[in-house]
């Protein structure tokens, strides 16, 4: 299937858009022909989870299910190209399908941790009367707060661009509501960026956010990890490497 369908050429943006009018309509034919005219688009998506033990063909169908489920949720009304909705949906489906499968796996310390932090904040919370911070948590937990984020990180669930964000006056603002087509590059670089980050060993991870998101020095990094700066700027360098390779990916 993969081989014949990837050859189908794509449609305009706005014979797309009476498509998938009609396929939401209960329009078959016309959803067959949305998903066969966008299988390069699924293909470009199975790349990136290449050589972790699955056919590519077996990927490919997984991703069709994303693709078939991002034209019955496609908005109309957004003004949004399809393949920006549709590929995070693919991209959360194959994910979905490698972890139920159990390939992808959290360290058992993670979920450890992950565990400790959630019954500690439910404990903070009815003693405060309010959510602790996640310094509050650390220095309860005797850890640090940047071993918070990576355990919340790691063992989090994948968010639905429809997970409500912000509700005023009882209208939800969704995930999708924040994506415009004038900001299409920067929401594919944000995935392209968090799925390189994703990648890294723990070390690395960590490495990142303090350099990064901390804005600590690598001298103060160095001391954070008991090794040397010179190691601190080798792995460094080592680190944006790999992100920028996986991201050219």
């Amino acid at each position: 299937m993969g081989t014949e369908v990837k050859k189908n050429k794509q449609l305009s943006d706005a014979k797309l858009r009476e498509l998938i009018a009609k396929s939401q309509s209960g329009d078959f034919e016309a959803r067959e022909l949305i998903v066969n005219s966008n299988t390069r688009l699924v293909w470009s998506v199975v790349q990136r989870f290449m050589n972790r033990g699955y056919e590519a063909d077996d990927l490919f169908q997984i991703g069709c299910i994303g693709l078939i489920k991002s034209v019955d949720k496609f908005d109309l009304s957004y003004d949004v190209k399809f393949s920006t909705y549709a590929v995070p949906m693919i991209i959360g489906e194959i994910q979905r399908f490698i972890r139920d499968d159990g390939t992808v796996k959290v360290s058992r310390s993670l979920k450890e941790l992950n565990n400790k932090i959630r019954k500690k904040k439910e404990e903070m919370t009815k003693e405060l009367g309010r959510t602790p911070t996640v310094n509050e948590i650390a220095a309860a937990l005797e850890i640090a707060p940047e071993e918070i984020v990576f355990a919340n990180e790691a063992t989090r669930s994948l968010s639905s661009l429809h997970e409500t964000v912000y509700e005023n006056d009882g209208d939800p603002i969704t995930l999708m509501d924040q994506i415009s087509d004038e900001n299409e590059q920067k929401w594919f670089d944000k995935i392209a960026l968090h799925e390189a980050v994703s990648h890294l060993e723990e070390r690395e991870r960590l490495i990142v956010y303090l350099r990064y998101f901390k804005d600590q020095t690598q001298a103060e990094v160095a001391r954070r990890l008991s090794i040397s700066q010179v190691q601190v700027s080798r792995l460094e360098k080592k680190i944006l490497d790999k992100i920028k390779s996986r991201m050219d990916e």
